[in-house]
């Protein structure tokens, strides 16, 4: 296996000349390590020495130590290099003029999941309009998409809806590396950020994570393994509901359930076809914390039999809308606040079209709901093209 080449690997054989003598800051966080597993703040101080003079870190923290949405982090300073370390998600989701005024160029190398939800997306996207408006250079650190970039899925966010859980009309598996997601933010929000993409080298569309050569790192709490992304554009609907998507346990995302869950029916209910390319394990289970915190929890585990037939947001809208008919005394929608939202619902937020919402509820047939995304799913497939960095 050729072990590809992340953005952070590329610089560190190049050494940029280019970015001599200037100030510089850097987005990050725990995921953020080269081939070796040293860090991008290792490598960008061994490589420039005297030029780092910020760190900023998005949500969870810039080491990645704090659970859960709307949990903040605050700023802190970094005791080797003796700078400040800024939390982009604090107080305030956006980058300040003072942490601007510390450097000329910002480089961002944060490891995306693949699923529009993926709030460093927004990080990203702020910091855009940040550089552009204060004057600053942003180099980007390419990394791979987990889930590959051949692939896209689910309906297109609507603007009525954009969020810090989605900041553009993007599918929940966009298909996107987070450098050409800062091309298509830079070009359709006519930002005219002063932007250069560091590219990957060895990375091709069609590669999932395992293919690669790359460790995984969690990029957050409560994305432990690769196969978690796997099944995240899915399992994150569970997020607007008031059933457990996992936290509390060791395999977030992957478990999901609620204490009032009859396991055994909704197999015997769900659409077959909403199976395809995975294994649903009846499962029980007892949070630590979050929804449902110590009580035992009736769900299932997902296994992933076969990634490329696997549909994790069809297969998750499957398991929804069956739970909901079975137990809808039972079953809820989670209500505001949610990601500083406090008057949408969390669940139209996540899935981005509240029409959906509502053809769940009337009992819609998911195959018909399905079409009528795929129009549009083949529009955004096309219309992605001149942003895409690689075969």
């Amino acid at each position: 296996m050729n072990r590809v080449l992340t953005g952070l690997d590329c610089i560190g054989l190049k050494r940029w000349k280019k970015l001599q003598g200037y100030r510089l800051g850097l987005l990050a966080n725990q995921a953020s390590v080269n081939h070796d597993l040293s860090t991008a703040r290792e490598v960008i101080a061994h490589l420039f020495p005297s030029q780092l003079k910020a760190l900023l870190g998005p949500q969870h923290g810039y080491g990645g130590e704090d659970q859960d949405n709307m949990v903040e982090t605050p700023h802190s300073h970094d005791e080797i290099l003796k700078i400040p370390v800024f939390s982009l998600y604090a107080e305030s989701r956006e980058p300040a003029s003072t942490m601007f005024d510390l450097i000329d160029t910002l480089i961002i190398d944060l490891q995306d999941v693949g699923t529009r939800v993926y709030t460093f997306a927004s990080t990203m996207l702020n910091c855009l309009r940040a550089a552009a408006k204060y004057g600053k250079r942003v180099i980007i650190l390419d990394r791979p998409n987990p889930l590959g970039g051949d692939v896209a899925e689910g309906n297109l966010l609507q603007p009525e809806l954009y969020s810090f859980v989605g900041p553009c009309s993007l599918p929940m598996r966009h298909g996107l590396t987070i450098g050409e997601m800062a091309r298509v933010f830079n070009h359709l929000f006519e930002l005219d950020c002063d932007l250069e993409i560091i590219p990957m080298q060895g990375w091709q569309r069609n590669m999932l994570w395992d293919q690669t050569g790359l460790r995984w790192t969690m990029p957050s709490p409560n994305m432990p393994l690769s196969q978690t992304a796997q099944v995240y554009p899915g399992q994150v609907i569970w997020e607007g509901t008031n059933l457990s998507e996992g936290r509390g346990t060791c395999r977030p995302f992957e478990i999901f359930g609620a204490p009032f869950l009859d396991t055994m029916a909704i197999k015997k209910m769900l659409d077959p076809g909403a199976r395809a390319g995975c294994y649903l394990q009846e499962y029980q289970f007892r949070p630590t914390f979050h929804k449902w915190a110590g009580e035992l929890c009736r769900g299932f585990m997902i296994h992933i039999l076969d990634p490329h037939a696997y549909q994790p947001y069809y297969t998750s809208l499957a398991l929804l809308q069956t739970i909901m008919e079975l137990h809808g005394r039972d079953f809820a929608w989670k209500q505001p606040p949610y990601e500083y939202e406090h008057k949408k619902k969390p669940i139209d937020l996540i899935m981005g079209n509240s029409s959906l919402r509502r053809g769940l509820e009337s009992g819609k047939p998911l195959p018909l709901i399905r079409e009528s995304w795929l129009p549009e799913l083949e529009s955004y497939i096309s219309w992605r093209k001149p942003y895409l960095l690689y075969s």
